[in-house]
């Protein structure tokens, strides 16, 4: 095991996370970052509508800046994964891919898996044309012809949402689950509705059709895949992290983004939505804040106990 306790460590290397960083270290915490920038959903985004940020920028070029920023302050970035989180006395243990550390304070900043269909071209052509966020990439599709894949209400919803970009709109689903009042809505709307799914995503260089389980073919310039965000829990809940009550999907945290459990901080998407960089940013600056506070005070309370 490591010697030294860290005061600030942050599980996850996307937005939330690395602003989190930045302002724990500028408190005068040493801090850890693990993850990988390439797992976060930023990742193969693109950003236009992120305050002071000019025209369209790759999500992977924004957070490669931002990792270099959080090491440039002081950070230590780590490219393993967290494979267990535990609890001891006033500090948490923590084993990684290849170590095990002390700390004071964890911020978990993992964001969500988002669901993916596995199927033909879907890999390599997400960010040119498949999109795993309707509110993050609805603009870059006006007057196109798009098809949301999902039978839920985040489908739905999404394809109601096109509706005012796109030119034209497809649901595909083998079968709609939805609450009654979002099912009159989708009906009464121009989103068309097809009862069936995505076997490959046929391109180039772009999306350029979909080849569906029913044997038809279906022309279009973009696909949302929209089949939920599962939050990356499992951490947070072995260790008794409480989850909002309603949907159980995502970390409930307090205005200092502190969660049930004194020491340990949630930020990002994992705390719910908005899925968006601003509020990642946002919930990242406050929780690194907090946890470096209550870092530095646990580690002066040790120090007058030595």
């Amino acid at each position: 095991m490591s010697e030294n306790i860290i005061d600030v460590l942050i599980v996850g290397a996307g937005p939330a996370g690395l602003q989190a960083a930045v302002h724990a270290v500028r408190k005068k915490a040493g801090v850890k970052v693990f993850g990988r920038i390439e797992a976060s959903s930023l990742y193969e985004a693109h950003v236009e509508n992120y305050l002071c940020v000019s025209g369209v920028s790759a999500g992977a070029d924004l957070l490669a800046v931002a990792r270099e920023q959080a090491r440039s302050f002081g950070a230590d970035i780590i490219n393993e994964d967290i494979l267990s989180l535990e609890q001891k006395d006033n500090l948490f243990f923590v084993r990684t891919e290849s170590d095990e550390f002390l700390t004071r304070s964890v911020i978990l900043a993992t964001g969500t898996s988002r669901k993916k269909l596995r199927v033909a071209g879907e890999k390599e052509f997400a960010g040119r044309g498949v999109s795993y966020c309707v509110d993050c990439d609805a603009n870059f599709f006006r007057q196109a012809r798009v098809a949301v894949v999902g039978n839920g209400s985040a489908a739905a919803d999404g394809a109601l949402t096109l509706l005012n970009y796109a030119s034209e709109v497809f649901l595909l689903a083998d079968k709609l689950d939805l609450a009654p009042d979002l099912a009159t809505k989708l009906a009464a709307s121009a989103v068309q509705v097809k009862e069936t799914t995505v076997k490959e995503i046929v391109g180039k260089n772009a999306v350029e059709s979909l080849l569906l389980t029913d044997g038809s073919k279906l022309e279009l310039e973009g696909v949302f895949i929209e089949l939920g965000a599962k939050g990356a829990l499992e951490l947070a809940v072995n260790i008794g992290v409480g989850l909002d009550m309603e949907t159980m999907s995502h970390i409930e945290t307090n205005k200092q983004m502190e969660t049930n459990i004194q020491g340990i901080y949630a930020a990002g998407d994992i705390v719910g939505p908005p899925y968006q960089m601003a509020k990642a940013v946002g919930d990242g600056c406050v929780a690194g804040w907090y946890a470096a506070n209550y870092a530095n005070k646990l580690r002066r309370q040790e120090e007058a106990g030595s």
